[in-house]
């Protein structure tokens, strides 16, 4: 199934169910909204899409809060209010866009910003201030969707393979959905009918960092630092020694543990290494990681759909076409989510609306085979507007 794009079709109702979604992701550069419509049958109808930039002293608040800090109480909270108010603008543009008002939303489904993902330890932090979201678009705001996996003992994360499954799978085909995003995911959609799903490791955590660090810029753009560079295979090795690597699903990670603390730690001894060369590794290291999960994990995979930012890196995209032929899955044909009528920025932006819907409708929204929670969940608490 595919989202059609209906946007400038005219006004529509919420009689089907009109709902917006919201991520902001690891990379913290801003949010991804949708408005969309799901019918049971039909492929999602996305009615308008919406970027809104976080700005460089609300990036910053937020990369301070990945670490323990002073005043954290404090400073997470008025980053949280901070985060709202651009949550707000993009709903606003949403409504806009897709001709809707406030009356025709049934819900927002937030994800939120991640500052600390501790599921060992039994939690999971995604901050804003719903109450204040839900204060100034006048929209039932459904957020905090990891908790309730967490303490039925899951990972919380990832909670989108149950939305690849009924967009992405097929029947004849095992298909993996691969997200680069700060950090990589798949979802494993088994012929079958099976559904697994996991983090791999970083992908643009790291670029970003180091494309920061060497090029004042936020993010590798088109992967041109990477390709002016030659992947270092003693680095690759060092970076790969790392026991988040082999653990076996279900596992997540995200900032608290690759971060730049840790890649310093792995560039010992690699000083002299040019910067260029060490962005090239970190994309080997993205592409190698995800290959390796899904040879082990799918090993009949018949395709790899990308969406999330890494979709955009061609440099990254082929080397995970690369690395898969490398690891025996040569053939295994690699395309963005777009190739199934879904463009890949909007695919999890997409998720938390249909997460949103499912809470609304008290319906679970994890797998517990790919969290490891104790049962199927609802997720989600509801600020009503």
């Amino acid at each position: 199934m595919a989202s059609r794009n209906t946007e400038n079709e005219g006004p529509v109702h919420a009689a089907n169910g009109v709902y917006l979604g919201l991520m902001s992701g690891t990379s913290m550069d801003g949010v991804d909204g949708v408005a969309v419509q799901f019918v049971e049958g039909k492929p999602p109808a996305v009615f308008a899409e919406a970027f809104v930039h976080f700005p460089d002293s609300l990036r910053e608040a937020l990369f301070a809060l990945q670490q323990p800090g002073e005043n954290e109480v404090e400073r997470e909270a008025l980053a949280g209010n901070a985060l709202a108010a651009r949550y707000a603008v993009c709903c606003h543009e949403l409504l806009r866009a897709g001709k809707l008002s406030a009356e025709d939303v049934l819900a927002v489904g937030v994800h939120g910003q991640t500052i600390r993902h501790r599921p060992e330890k039994g939690y999971t932090r995604q901050i804003h201030n719903p109450a204040l979201l839900a204060e100034l678009t006048h929209l039932d705001v459904v957020t905090d969707f990891r908790s309730r996996d967490v303490a039925a003992g899951g990972q919380g994360a990832p909670l989108v393979p149950a939305f690849h499954a009924t967009v992405f799978g097929a029947p004849d085909e095992t298909r993996v959905v691969c997200n680069l995003g700060g950090i990589s995911n798949i979802t494993i959609l088994a012929a079958v009918g099976g559904v697994r799903g996991f983090d791999c490791g970083p992908a643009n955590a790291l670029t970003d960092l180091w494309s920061v660090r060497h090029l004042g810029k936020p993010f590798d753009e088109h992967g041109q630092f990477a390709a002016s560079g030659r992947p270092n295979p003693a680095l690759l090795d060092a970076l790969l020694d790392e026991p988040f690597f082999t653990q076996t699903p279900p596992k997540s990670t995200g900032r608290d543990l690759f971060n730049a603390d840790w890649l310093d730690a792995k560039l010992k001894g690699f000083e002299t290494l040019a910067p260029a060369d060490v962005q090239a590794t970190l994309v080997e290291l993205t592409a190698v990681t995800v290959a390796r999960e899904i040879g082990r994990h799918a090993p009949d995979c018949g395709a790899v759909y990308v969406c999330g930012g890494g979709a955009r890196n061609p440099v990254m995209m082929k080397a995970l076409q690369y690395a898969l032929a490398a690891g025996g899955q040569k053939g295994v044909p690699v395309m963005t989510t777009g190739a199934l009528g879904v463009p890949p920025h909007q695919v999890e932006a997409l998720a938390f609306a249909w997460l949103a819907m499912r809470c609304v409708a008290r319906q679970p929204g994890n797998l517990a085979d790919v969290t490891g929670a104790a049962g199927e969940r609802v997720l989600g608490a509801i600020y009503p507007r």
